[in-house]
């Protein structure tokens, strides 16, 4: 069965849609079979992967709607054991038309289940807020990821959303865990990187993974490609990152250990 993980943060400007594309990229690159569900309405990760809206039939918006998902919302992508549930802007009307439906909160996570089976990991690319959609990621999930800019106004709402994820531990999915908090966005050159990165190892401590994401020129070039930077440039610094969080997380979740 999938390990299902949300890529989490209401703060907009972290790399969650970055993250969600290229730790997809690098888990399907070491042959796990993935799948990326676009949970955000801004369809990023949809169009990083280079999917032309034109091809869609289906989106993660009927997916909730209807409660199922189907063959025809899955698209595979250019990369070997990677495909993507795509999004548009019609998920934005979720939030409106799932407010006066009973289980609500749990429509991802009935047609999530229907398919864990088929994949090794699962990635959720949630949207910059904690709306109905993103809690019904959430619950949805095994884990969540969270990936926290090394700024200044870093930890800002990091407080809440760890606030709304013991709420959802409480209240509608007891096995949701903290996969890690992603330190992104790295410039070595800056002394502010250096002290944020210190406070959120010094407060969160283990649950900070040890792969840190640079700010990498391939990193900010890859999406307009329509493609992981793995695909752009697998020798930069980014690529080499994401793979390493990949190792990370293939060892927190598997006996298997990967070594390149």
């Amino acid at each position: 069965m999938g390990k299902v993980i949300s890529i989490a943060n209401q703060k907009g400007g972290v790399g969650k849609t970055t993250t969600s594309i290229n730790l997809a990229a690098s888990l399907a690159a070491l042959e796990f079979k993935t799948l990326i569900i676009d949970a955000d309405p801004q369809a990023n990760a949809t169009s990083g992967l280079g999917i032309d809206s034109k091809s869609i039939k289906k989106t993660v918006y009927e997916c909730m709607i209807n409660n199922e998902i189907d063959s025809d919302c899955i698209i595979s992508s250019d990369i070997d054991f990677l495909d993507i549930l795509p999004s548009d802007i019609d998920l934005v009307g979720a939030e409106v038309e799932m407010v006066d439906i009973k289980d609500r909160d749990f429509r991802m996570r009935s047609s999530v289940d229907s398919i864990k089976d088929d994949y090794d990991f699962i990635i959720i690319d949630c949207s910059p807020s904690l709306g109905i959609v993103t809690v019904n990621s959430l619950v949805a999930s095994d884990s969540v990821i969270i990936p926290v800019q090394c700024e200044y106004f870093a930890l800002e709402g990091l407080g809440k959303l760890l606030e709304t994820i013991k709420l959802i531990q409480n209240d509608l999915n007891k096995k949701l865990t903290i996969e890690g908090i992603l330190m992104s966005m790295y410039d070595v050159r800056l002394r502010l990187s250096n002290q944020v990165v210190e406070e959120v190892q010094t407060h969160f401590k283990n649950l900070v993974f040890n792969t840190i994401i640079p700010r990498n020129v391939k990193l900010s070039e890859a999406p307009s490609f329509g493609i992981p930077v793995i695909s752009y440039d697998a020798s930069c610094k980014g690529s080499i990152s994401y793979l390493n969080l990949a190792k990370e997380v293939i060892d927190k979740n598997n006996t298997i250990k990967v070594e390149w």
